[in-house]
């Protein structure tokens, strides 16, 4: 980093002599506004996963026949007496050529929108039990609703069950990476610190496994997932296998790394003084190529998330009760529905938003931690 990149980024001289890596990554990130923006977009989605129910206006299980295929409504903020946040009552009606039923908005029928209301039941973190939710009518009538995305063929409420499915993929392709994040690490540098034979058996494994055809493997692996496991139990199986799956590409950069540094001298001084090999992998060689771990890790945060929802989407992943983005695209394969309803495919908007705003943020970081920058 140059001192007009510091001065830049608010440090003088002095400031960029006396600054840490951490500060100084930080700075030259900054810069990087697409990358910045990306940053409190991923951020939103993670609050929006941990604050899932509360920010859900119905509950996402819900069915009712008589909303199927509802369209959205929009809330209007003002009407004839000023600001009264409300949205229109919907009245279903027989369309004659058709002869399907189509809902139009009743405009004599205002539904009073209100900030905390009460709604269906859910636990805060798991610890408190609450029915508070950031949206919802004033009324209380069983048969009135906000569908601010319109609802599906059973009548549920697609903005709630994408907010929903916001927590799940997420989580998964959080968990996923985690995991191949310890995977790669440990066997590529093994494999490039101790070489040889290690080093020989251990990209055969990776050679074998990158060789295996997706499709297959995941129509497999499906196969093998009993039916009468439960939803827990198939979300824990399908962030393993992905990440069984997806740590061979970071165990390449990682082992690649760790061939070219190994001869180094400071590596031969950490090994004369007697450091263990352990300590030697993590504490000396890969602090000094953070860029490139963050570069392979950028990548595979969004390839996760992608792969948990072609899983599902394919069937092949989580099934219903859950709700994830995979599961709700399959409400949009058939083209008559989507004639129909449109609105189903605003399930893809979070994945192709989500993936966009991982990939500018892996950009931004590896440039930033990159020495040479």
């Amino acid at each position: 980093m140059n001192a007009s990149a510091a001065i830049d980024g608010g440090l003088n001289d002095d400031g960029l002599a006396t600054a840490g890596q951490l500060r100084l990554t930080w700075l030259r990130f900054k810069r990087h506004k697409l990358a910045f923006v990306s940053l409190f977009i991923v951020m939103m989605f993670y609050m929006v996963a941990i604050f899932a129910d509360f920010l859900a206006i119905n509950d996402p299980h819900a069915i009712d026949a008589r909303r199927g295929y509802l369209p959205p409504q929009a809330v209007q903020l003002f009407d004839g007496n000023g600001f009264n946040p409300h949205v229109s009552g919907m009245i279903g009606k027989r369309d004659l050529k058709t002869f399907k039923q189509v809902f139009v908005p009743d405009p004599k029928k205002q539904l009073p929108v209100t900030l905390f209301a009460h709604g269906y039941a859910y636990g805060l973190f798991g610890l408190f039990e609450t029915d508070i939710h950031l949206l919802g009518l004033a009324t209380s009538d069983p048969l009135d609703g906000i569908y601010l995305l319109g609802t599906d063929a059973l009548g549920r409420d697609l903005f709630s069950r994408i907010i929903v499915a916001t927590r799940i993929s997420l989580s998964i392709g959080l968990a996923s990476v985690s995991l191949s994040l310890v995977l790669g690490i440990l066997l590529g540098g093994v494999s490039g610190l101790y070489g040889g034979v290690v080093d020989l058996l251990l990209q055969r494994v990776i050679e074998i496994i990158r060789s295996i055809p997706t499709i297959p493997l995941w129509m497999g692996i499906a196969a093998a997932l009993p039916n009468t496991w439960s939803v827990v139990q198939v979300y824990f199986a399908i962030t393993v296998i992905i990440s069984l799956i997806g740590w061979t590409e970071l165990a390449r950069v990682v082992r690649g790394r760790f061939l070219a540094l190994r001869e180094e001298d400071f590596v031969i001084a950490a090994e004369l003084i007697g450091a263990s090999q352990l300590r030697i992998m993590l504490r000396h060689m890969l602090p000094s190529f953070t860029s490139h771990v963050i570069a392979a890790v950028s990548l595979a945060l969004p390839a996760m998330i992608i792969s948990e929802t072609s899983l599902s989407f394919l069937g092949l992943g989580l099934r219903p009760p859950a709700i994830s983005w995979g599961i709700l695209l399959q409400d949009a394969q058939n083209v008559q529905v989507l004639a129909g309803a449109p609105w189903l495919l605003l399930a893809a908007v979070p994945v192709v938003t989500v993936i966009l705003a991982f990939n500018f943020l892996g950009d931004g970081l590896r440039d930033a931690a990159d020495p040479y920058g």
